[in-house]
């Protein structure tokens, strides 16, 4: 009896697995992409998503969360065919890990199903249930949250994130309401509405250079603030990535370090944009050969580590952290990236005045999480390039942000900018690339 239920089951699984691959075959031919776009987009070779799709292998859960992000489809629906526990079911089995089962067998004891015995128990269910981060949205990768960070912080638990991405703001000012007016209605303030240049519009900028002193004390009081409770929740040998300004890092730097935090570099993002470079205001005829400020070709991140508990080796056992995923085996995460400002496709998804780009974005989440395992946190998420970054990447993040307006954009945003390919086919993704090798790991 136990044979004949066992070889049903076997037969119900090839048969869940033979129309995931088609569904996956089918979606991915809808929409444009080849076999090797997709695979290059899930990091993985060909020859495994062929598999995939004709039903020779079975997907993890990550590879499954990452095709359902993709080609935007239920993933709920995909973890039932390639055989998996869904999230939700697992998190009621959590919570009522006794009343849960018995219900379950009594609304289905008509159908006359002996229980399997490769059903896991519940306290097998307990354990897989608390593989899941707290907080996470069920059945996604990610989790946006429209809140003051410094309030979500505190209530986080310790220890339970791998990873911080993120972009604050540089000088609080910019973004209050009263600024953020100002900006919409071209009127200037702090956000400098800038010339147009060759017949094309320019985007506002913020204006670091127009800062009181008591404005600069007020930044660095709040970086201290937000990195004392990132410190907390981070995990030993967690890393922190924050971009910045060349006017105002060392406000944030010192700040950082002062938590705690060990500082271990500043990775310099080579991207050329139209800051800086102006002659004197209102004087350009007389003063042609001046320039107040260099133009702009780089943007400072910096780089910290929570210090690690003993060795990093012994961190990376403990923690899954410590160190940065490397390149490839032969190249590790560099300092200088090349990166162009996001336009085209981005552009059209997200109006975010500080959006920064999938191609820049996707390196840096890759390398926050050296085994590719944990969470991600953006505290700052503005449209959600972290998140989509992570998203796209397999990884699970989670972003906060405060402005309403922002956070229903991010809500928007983040599926469509996680969707665009890696490589770029210039049918849906325009900006700046980042090559990705057949292993599926960046040259």
């Amino acid at each position: 009896m136990n044979a004949m239920r066992d070889a049903k089951h076997a037969l119900r699984h090839t048969a869940n697995l033979r129309q995931f691959g088609e569904r996956i075959r089918s979606e991915r031919e809808a929409r444009g992409y080849s076999l090797g776009e997709l695979a290059n987009a899930l990091r993985v070779t060909k020859g495994y998503l062929s598999r995939l799709e004709r039903a020779k292998a079975a997907p993890s859960r990550r590879i499954t969360d990452l095709i359902a992000a993709i080609l935007r489809l239920d993933a709920g629906r995909l973890h039932l065919l390639a055989g998996h526990l869904p999230n939700d079911v697992a998190q009621i089995l959590y919570d009522h890990p006794t009343e849960a089962p018995l219900m379950l067998r009594e609304a289905f004891a008509g159908y006359g199903a002996a229980p399997s015995q490769h059903a896991p128990s519940p306290q097998a269910n307990r354990g897989m249930a608390r593989k899941l981060t707290p907080g996470l949205a069920l059945g996604h990768l990610y989790e946006l949250v429209n809140d003051d960070c410094m309030q979500w912080l505190k209530h986080r638990p310790d220890n339970s994130i791998h990873a911080i991405v993120t972009d604050p703001p540089y000088g609080l000012k910019e973004y209050t309401e009263e600024e953020q007016a100002k900006r919409r209605q071209g009127r200037g303030g702090v956000w400098r509405i800038p010339p147009t240049l060759g017949g094309h519009t320019r985007r506002p900028l913020p204006r670091f250079t127009v800062l009181t002193a008591t404005e600069r004390r007020e930044l660095r009081e709040f970086s201290g603030k937000w990195a004392e409770l990132a410190f907390r929740v981070l995990v030993p040998g967690g890393h922190v990535f924050i971009a910045t300004n060349p006017l105002v890092s060392h406000l944030v730097c010192i700040a950082v370090e002062e938590v705690g935090f060990e500082k271990r570099a500043e990775v310099v993002r080579l991207v050329q944009t139209l800051r800086g470079g102006d002659r004197p205001k209102n004087a350009h005829d007389e003063f042609q050969m001046v320039t107040v400020m260099p133009r702009s070709a780089w943007e400072p991140w910096l780089l910290f580590r929570k210090p690690c508990e003993g060795r990093v080796q012994d961190n990376l056992r403990k923690w899954g952290t410590g160190g940065l995923r490397r390149t490839s085996l032969e190249r590790p995460f560099c300092d200088v990236i090349p990166s162009a400002p996001a336009r085209g496709a981005e552009r059209d998804i997200s109006s975010h005045p500080s959006l920064k780009p999938q191609a820049f974005m996707r390196q840096v989440v890759y390398a926050s999480l050296p085994l590719g395992e944990g969470v991600v946190l953006d505290p700052f998420a503005g449209s959600g390039s972290t998140v989509a970054a992570a998203t796209a990447l397999g990884y699970r993040s989670i972003g906060i942000e405060l402005d309403p307006g922002f956070y229903q954009m991010a809500r928007k945003a983040v599926p469509r900018l996680a969707a665009l390919p890696f490589n770029g086919n210039g049918r849906t993704f325009t900006t700046a690339r980042v090559p990705v090798r057949q292993d599926g790991l960046f040259p």
